[in-house]
């Protein structure tokens, strides 16, 4: 059974990986061919741990209204009963990553028992979407030194952290993040809060207005 995934996981992230480098290169061709130059709007990358939630949905929402997408890193144990906002996520464009299953620090585990918060997370994801995400956010930002021999994935940290989930204060986590922000930004969120839902649309707003575009961390990493 291992293998078998393993096999599949590992197909799925050449061709993820072969798409990000054609995307790369076309657009540097287009540039080199048409003489047009790099953006000139910042952007930023909005991430949300833990979830899905309850509060899921209205972030969905809000998100869709406003034309943005993000990225939900899942944990495993919360996905069973909310399969319809994982397929809802996918279908508004955002990116899925792997958040473990039970929210565990992986370097304090085994291998085993670190590649199985791993892959049973994956295993599920694709059971709703058909895809095996490529991308984990370790909690804690720690990630099991040798894990990604095992287990074939991206690690994403982030380099604004709202600090969402200590505060749970809207108009503190809008500050926290508007005198951060920068170009290039990846922004730590939480979907498992009422104010971290209501930081995050208000956020949007007001970087929309500062002329910023939101991306997927994939789209962050290719640039």
């Amino acid at each position: 059974m291992w293998r078998r995934f393993r096999l599949f996981f590992l197909i799925e992230c050449l061709v993820l990986a072969a798409l990000l480098i054609a995307d790369a290169r076309s657009k540097r061709f287009t540039q080199e061919t048409t003489g047009t130059t790099a953006r000139e709007d910042p952007r930023v990358a909005l991430t949300f741990d833990d979830g899905p939630s309850e509060y899921t949905t209205s972030l969905l929402d809000g998100l869709r209204e406003r034309g943005v997408k993000a990225t939900f890193f899942l944990q495993g144990q919360c996905i069973e009963g909310r399969e319809g906002i994982i397929r809802q996520m996918q279908e508004d464009g955002h990116l899925i990553g792997n958040h473990t299953f039970h929210h565990v620090q992986l370097t304090k585990l085994s291998d085993e028992q670190a590649k199985q918060e791993v892959v049973s997370t994956s295993n599920a994801i694709f059971k709703i979407t058909g895809i095996y995400t490529a991308f984990i956010r370790p909690p804690f930002g720690e990630w099991k030194k040798g894990l990604d021999y095992n287990v074939t994935m991206i690690p994403v940290l982030w380099t604004l952290d709202s600090r969402d989930w200590y505060t749970q204060n809207t108009p503190v986590i809008v500050n926290e993040v508007m005198k951060q922000v920068d170009d290039g930004d990846i922004i730590l969120m939480h979907d498992c809060f009422q104010t971290s839902v209501e930081s995050a649309l208000q956020i949007v707003d007001r970087l929309k207005e500062q002329g910023y575009e939101f991306v997927t961390v994939d789209e962050m990493i290719v640039e």
